[in-house]
């Protein structure tokens, strides 16, 4: 596992190389699209979220629709029935318990149906500027895969990188590790060949020595050869301060 010191100075960098530009910060608009970017690809959430949002933009709106058209619009996510009628609820709700503004607390957040640790921490960061860690499959696995932390479950993963995050930085993490991980470090073939990381990260390293990115203590490099190439990196002016 790669030290803490280490583990910071690479999620700075990410930050600052994979920055993720947010389409809009209105805190209604950030929930819903987030509820609909549950398992589907960005491209498709971002076309389902505009259709919807030129129609119905405000809480207000969205709580008079009708679901049969939301579902019209919201098509192109992956289970639409669901989602139009969840998202219709949120609306519903934000309505009449919060008079039309979106909560800015997590435990807020989280009492609405569908709505998570990740959901809600993203309309923290993003839209009320907190610094809340968004853990989504993205981040706990590339964190896992670089060995900044050894976790199982997304929470474990919040928990561990809000130690090493410095708070200014943790609301731009998940944007900018959900870029990184769909520009270089993928779920499959990742491009290790061609990451900044590849020297320190212990999938990359593994991929180095030809174990084809399996862990493991006994790879050619060894612990010795490990910590001389953190040092390195260290050194090497990847820093972003």
């Amino acid at each position: 596992m790669i030290d803490k010191e280490l583990s910071k100075r690479i999620l700075l960098c990410i930050i600052e190389r994979y920055p993720r530009k947010e389409e809009t910060k209105d805190p209604f608009q950030v929930l819903i699209s987030t509820v609909l970017s549950q398992r589907t690809r960005d491209a498709n959430t971002a076309k389902a979220s505009r259709a919807l949002f030129s129609k119905f933009p405000t809480a207000y709106d969205l709580s008079k629709a009708k679901i049969s058209e939301v579902e019209r619009l919201i098509r192109p996510v992956g289970m639409y029935k669901q989602k139009a009628e969840r998202i219709v609820n949120i609306a519903r709700e934000i309505v009449d318990r919060w008079d039309g503004k979106v909560p800015s607390t997590l435990d807020d957040l989280i009492k609405f149906s569908g709505v998570g640790r990740k959901t809600a921490n993203i309309v923290l960061a993003v839209s009320y500027d907190l610094p809340a860690i968004a853990v989504d499959v993205h981040v706990h696995r590339i964190a896992n895969r670089i060995g900044i932390v050894k976790t199982k479950t997304p929470f474990e993963t919040e928990m561990a990188l809000t130690e090493i995050v410095p708070e200014e930085y943790r609301k731009r993490l998940n944007g900018a590790m959900v870029n990184f991980g769909q520009a270089v470090c993928l779920p499959r073939n990742p491009r290790c060949m061609s990451c900044t990381f590849k020297e320190v990260c212990e999938y990359g390293r593994a991929v180095i020595s030809g174990s084809g990115g399996k862990r493991s203590t006994g790879s050619r490099d060894g612990p010795k050869r490990s910590d001389n190439l953190q040092n390195e990196w260290k050194s090497e002016g990847n820093k972003t301060s």
